[in-house]
């Protein structure tokens, strides 16, 4: 396991107006709101095809302009220019597998059946990278996926993630020096009863 401080850290979402408020895009949603804190203003670039900004340290932040399934096509850009390794890779993205209000932060492991991991993964040769799981929940029925993540969260839902990403954003700190074993204490931790939406 990688205890690299990361160089890159890139949200997960679909471009376009009509996609800024679904289940889909809470990789955007963080990335936005550690832009935010980070003082980083993102800017488009279409050598790198999508959205990126220099942080403190020289981090960057990434948010793809390509769609979620095309993905790695833009993180593998970046990469590749600046000379990032997979394991100095941070990727923010939504989790069917964990409800709304929880998050998980691990290194490598499987992709879930997840389009944009699967993509990452596949222009960066490995699935050694760090992700941030951003739980959304699942909608109990399989065929019934690709429409769930297109919708917005109800209410109650939405709150709960909010309440992950802060967490996780709480625990930023740790992560941009490396120690990604006392962020994922913080950020993995389960919220109290109450806390977190039921479908």
């Amino acid at each position: 396991m990688s205890s690299k401080p990361p160089r890159l850290i890139v949200g997960l979402g679909n471009p376009g107006a009509e996609y800024t408020e679904t289940r889909h895009n809470a990789g955007f949603w963080f990335c936005e709101r550690l832009a935010d804190m980070m003082g980083v203003r993102l800017t488009r670039e279409s050598r790198f095809h999508g959205q990126v900004g220099k942080g403190p340290e020289g981090v960057w932040l990434l948010m793809p302009d390509t769609f979620m399934n095309r993905s790695g096509q833009s993180v593998g850009a970046v990469a590749r220019f600046y000379r990032i390794a997979p394991d100095e890779i941070l990727v923010i993205h939504d989790e069917l597998d964990i409800p709304p209000g929880q998050a998980r932060l691990k290194f490598g492991g499987g992709l879930g059946g997840h389009n944009g991991l699967k993509d990452i993964t596949s222009h960066c040769g490995t699935q050694d990278f760090w992700r941030l799981r951003l739980g959304i929940g699942h909608p109990g029925d399989r065929n019934a996926v690709v429409s769930y993540v297109l919708k917005p969260p109800r209410k109650e839902e939405h709150e709960a993630i909010d309440t992950a990403m802060a967490r996780a954003l709480s625990a930023w700190p740790d992560i941009a020096r490396g120690a990604f074993e006392v962020a994922t204490q913080k950020i993995n931790a389960r919220p109290a009863r109450g806390k977190e939406a039921t479908p």
